[in-house]
């Protein structure tokens, strides 16, 4: 069946998939709760009937706050089938931000999971006048609750006028407005319409192989990228299954033993890293096999034509003696993990597409519904350091300056109430400019060297990409995070935030006492061993781009702390900005 809306995925159910019994799947005390698309489809119209009575008009903006779980996309579907908008927020975002979110798109009913959100929601309601419903799926005590809006629509069914909803929705009415995260400043509503993201699914369909069909999801669901790649499972017909949370996505992996999921290159680099540490304890001779099999997976060429006759004959070795043992110990059954939100280091897609856990890497930003380029399973389709080649019907273009501009079916309608930003990012050609650099390879592949307002001049005239060198860096498992400054300096310097759990292990091997975070940096060993870190990596770059002074940070990067984006990407102004005095001490700067 062919799909126009993307609620059109639920009668493709019934058409295409009458035999499969699992639509969605979340844990729930402990037991994974399952639904089949049959009981998708009716909680989805239920909520549509409970919309319809509480007055939802066509173009009406209703919120999603919320980890991911079945209901979530129930919520998503039920909203876009009646003309109304999906507004995915991030149950992390400030209070400010929230208030600002929901007074610019007029949001009439919000969903919401947790009692942090709660509390911050309860706060900015005397500011939001249009905000009139708020439902919430665990917290009771406030608000009311999911299975009260789902009881309102049994109790007021209205098939007919859902029908006439559903018809009046066109491919290019706006399907959901999504604020953009990761950036300084207020954020920005893109608005994607239904062809935007339907494109995506038809143009990326035929990358998962036909055996396919079971996803794992933990990445946001707020995410444009996460989003779109549930919505291809569902369209599909996978069965798609849900982590509890971040700190259970090892254990539930081993539980479903998906064939298919989405990663970020940090979370990917977390895995091999304990991969790596967990040899090290391991008896001399295996410790050796182990390794070795390690070095054979980082030199992998992931085009079959590209490896030699004794390259795969070794493979073959290293993956009756290692891989398989690391594979079952991820899930074992994986056809493709996509790895987005930012590049992925080469070695890394080498190594994890050895041992079975083949990487397919997409590049494209929320303005591009997500997806501007992807590898596919074409001649040359997978080449480690690239992002493959462009989505069909997407124009890709490097210009004068090296950035990376795209236009076609997946640019955006536009930011919400903001033409003046719009036209800023859009020119009068339709070419959508994402502020990011690259390059095509020979075979027509593009690559991505960094982003464009993150490249700096030191006092020299000289320009530097931090962001290579992060990257090149961060494949030290001594470095979780680091952020390159120099702006008008002389020198390049780095704020390095450690992987403390890697040191805690690395003092352990070297009877080295392991304090806590603000005392370790500061111990002579540890500083030592950084330096020599630095002195290593350094070798791969220019004079004018070696990191001359670096400081070890003790505080925790993470979404909590406000310094990752939910992808786990770092916000470098925000850092830049928090440790202005560790910058100045590094360049010698006194302030008046």
């Amino acid at each position: 069946m062919e799909i126009t809306r993307l609620f059109d995925i639920l009668t493709k159910y019934e058409a295409d998939y009458p035999n499969l019994k699992v639509a969605l799947s979340g844990k729930q005390n402990g037991q994974w709760v399952e639904y089949s698309p049959q009981q998708y489809i009716e909680i989805a119209n239920n909520l549509s009937y409970a919309f319809i009575k509480l007055g939802i008009e066509v173009g009406d903006k209703i919120a999603i706050i919320s980890g991911n779980r079945p209901e979530w996309n129930m919520i998503d579907m039920a909203i876009m089938q009646i003309g109304a908008i999906s507004v995915p927020i991030y149950p992390t975002i400030s209070e400010k931000d929230y208030d600002f979110i929901f007074n610019n798109c007029e949001a009439k009913i919000a969903v919401i999971e947790g009692s942090e959100v709660t509390h911050k929601i309860q706060n900015i309601l005397p500011n939001t006048p249009n905000l009139k419903h708020v439902y919430t799926f665990v917290n009771r005590d406030v608000f009311s609750y999911l299975e009260q809006l789902t009881d309102l629509g049994k109790e007021n069914p209205n098939p007919e006028e859902l029908q006439k909803r559903k018809d009046l929705v066109k491919d290019s009415d706006c399907a959901t407005i999504i604020y953009t995260s990761g950036t300084t400043g207020t954020p920005k509503g893109v608005m994607l319409s239904h062809s935007n993201i339907v494109n995506q699914l038809l143009n990326l369909e035929q990358i998962p192989t036909k055996w396919s069909n079971k996803a794992f999801s933990f990445l946001p669901l707020c995410h444009a990228y996460e989003r779109m790649l549930v919505f291809l499972y569902q369209y599909l017909g996978m069965s798609v299954y849900y982590a509890q949370n971040l700190g259970t996505v090892a254990s539930d992996l081993k539980e479903i033993n998906p064939t298919m999921m989405s990663a970020v290159p940090r979370m990917l680099e977390k895995i091999y890293d304990k991969v790596y540490s967990s040899g090290q304890k391991l008896p001399f001779l295996k410790r050796k096999i182990f390794f070795w099999a390690i070095k054979l997976a980082r030199k992998y060429k992931i085009e079959d034509r590209e490896r030699s006759a004794f390259y795969n004959f070794k493979h073959k070795i290293a993956d009756k003696l290692v891989y398989s043992t690391i594979r079952k110990t991820l899930g074992g059954n994986f056809d493709i993990v996509v790895s987005g939100a930012a590049s992925i280091q080469a070695r890394m897609a080498s190594f994890f597409s050895a041992i079975g856990m083949p990487i397919f890497e997409g590049y494209g930003l929320t303005e591009t519904s997500p997806v501007l380029a992807v590898s596919c399973r074409l001649p040359y389709g997978r080449e480690a350091g690239t992002v493959g080649f462009p989505l069909p019907g997407v124009e890709v273009k490097i210009d004068d300056n090296g950035e990376v501009c795209c236009r076609g079916h997946n640019v955006m309608m536009g930011y919400y109430k903001d033409e003046k930003l719009t036209r800023e990012v859009i020119d009068e050609d339709g070419w959508f400019h994402t502020g990011d650099l690259g390059k095509f390879t020979d075979k027509g592949q593009l690559v991505l060297t960094g982003r464009k307002k993150n490249l700096f001049k030191t006092s020299f005239g000289k320009y530097i990409n931090p962001q290579l060198i992060e990257e090149k860096f961060c494949e030290s498992p001594f470095i979780e995070n680091m952020v390159v400054v120099g702006e008008n300096q002389k020198f390049a310097a780095a704020l390095i935030s450690p992987d403390f759990e890697f040191i805690k292990e690395w003092c352990s091997r070297h009877n080295v006492t392991y304090t806590k975070p603000t005392e370790i940096i500061k111990n002579e060993l540890i500083v030592n061993r950084y330096n020599r870190e630095i002195v290593k990596y350094n070798l791969f770059f220019g004079d004018t781009e070696k990191i001359k002074k670096f400081v070890l940070i003790p505080d925790e990067w993470s979404q909590l702390t406000d310094i990752l984006t939910p992808t786990l990407k770092v916000k470098r102004n925000l850092v830049i900005l928090r440790y202005h005095d560790e910058i100045n001490n590094l360049f010698g700067i006194k302030e008046e």
